[in-house]
């Protein structure tokens, strides 16, 4: 097949997926277009001119047998800026809806981005999204929103579009995070020392923002400090402009237990950090498949997760502690958490995570969805 594949906001979550896509469906032929994952406001309402009057409107004007857009794509008003595009087959891929972000003072949900969501679904053939949670809130907040609007609303848009969605998660580069260049032994974990004889390593891994719960991982090792247990931590992720004060604060107070703090170039020193580390700890309180968790325990990395958001779905319980509004209350369940993981982990006790969410279990996936969608227009 001929394949215009659109990142219209290809952040380093949507870059993962679309070169995993193109590299093992390379049978196909595709043409990709992508645009940077920064200027959100912008990005999402403007990137269908930004293509359709740019230098890629020709590209755009070409004969394909499927589209597959994220759903940042502006579809509508694309379809409608270069018509030959409204009779191709299309696909659509959330990897995140705009009805579940934790809003704040500072971030508060705006209106827009949601309208564009439910447009560019109602304009796709076939809609797929990478967790049964992100469909799921999705789905609840169309509904939510229609309800609010005041007259001339269609009846049923959520049935219709739940009709055409599916799950299909973002598969994992497995190979990538199990063959280094260096075996985790050889490299850092503690010369080699087993688990009885060196301090526990606790890794964090993401964006620095609020919504990946920055109050609550410093909450977390505030709390484990009180246990007088001997550890260490991996702080990464990438950092922007505006970081929120707990990392100063992280820094300040825990420099004695910090190994690594602060986002790492190297693919292959993140992957190595990913191989010692014998937690990974999530304080998020917004993920919608949460790759960085996947890729931590496909390396080998104990979870350590909330209950919340998409992590029920994908763990089971021995990973998962209870959230609370309290942080205090959430820090002690996760530090309680923690220790009886660590004594699993000490025993060589704790059960292996197999990750069914690799290019070998879902490829056959993908091509029977695309196929699916061509079929859809004929």
């Amino acid at each position: 097949m001929k394949i215009l594949l659109l990142s219209a906001y290809d952040a380093d979550s949507h870059k993962y997926w679309r070169e995993g896509l193109v590299a093992h469906l390379s049978e196909h032929q595709w043409t990709v277009l992508t645009l940077p994952g920064r200027y959100f406001s912008w990005r999402v309402r403007g990137n269908s001119m930004s293509w359709a009057f740019g230098e890629q409107a020709d590209i755009l004007r070409a004969s394909y047998d499927l589209v597959i857009a994220t759903s940042m794509t502006d579809l509508s008003a694309l379809r409608g800026f270069i018509p030959s595009l409204g009779h191709i087959p299309t696909l659509v891929y959330f990897h995140e809806n705009q009805f579940d972000y934790p809003a704040t003072q500072a971030a508060r949900t705006a209106v827009e981005p949601q309208i564009l969501n439910i447009y560019t679904a109602l304009a796709a053939d076939q809609l797929a999204f990478n967790s049964q949670y992100n469909l799921d809130t999705f789905i609840t907040g169309v509904s939510a929103l229609l309800k609010k609007l005041p007259d001339q609303v269609p009846a049923n848009i959520a049935r219709k579009l739940r009709a055409k969605a599916c799950v299909l998660a973002v598969p994992l580069q497995i190979n990538k995070l199990t063959d280094p260049p260096l075996s985790p032994l050889d490299w850092h974990r503690y010369n080699g020392r087993k688990a009885t004889e060196r301090p526990l390593l606790i890794a964090w891994a993401a964006r620095w923002e609020y919504d990946k719960g920055p109050d609550r991982l410093l909450a977390f090792v505030q709390a484990l400090e009180q246990t007088g247990l001997d550890y260490r931590l991996c702080i990464l992720g990438q950092k922007f402009r505006q970081v929120p004060v707990e990392f100063s604060q992280l820094r300040r107070d825990f420099s004695h237990r910090i190994d690594q703090f602060g986002y790492v170039d190297s693919a292959v020193q993140y992957r190595q950090w990913l191989l010692c580390a014998d937690i990974f700890f999530s304080s998020a309180i917004h993920e919608f498949q949460g790759l960085s968790v996947l890729e931590a325990a496909a390396a080998g990395c104990v979870p350590l997760l909330p209950n919340r958001l998409v992590y029920p779905e994908l763990f089971p319980d021995h990973c998962l502690y209870h959230g609370a509004a309290d942080l205090a209350t959430e820090a002690n369940n996760a530090v309680e958490k923690a220790q009886q993981q660590w004594q699993l982990i000490q025993r060589g006790t704790f059960p292996v995570f197999n990750s069914p969410l690799s290019w070998t279990e879902l490829k056959d996936k993908y091509q029977q969805l695309m196929e699916k969608t061509v079929a859809s227009k004929t």
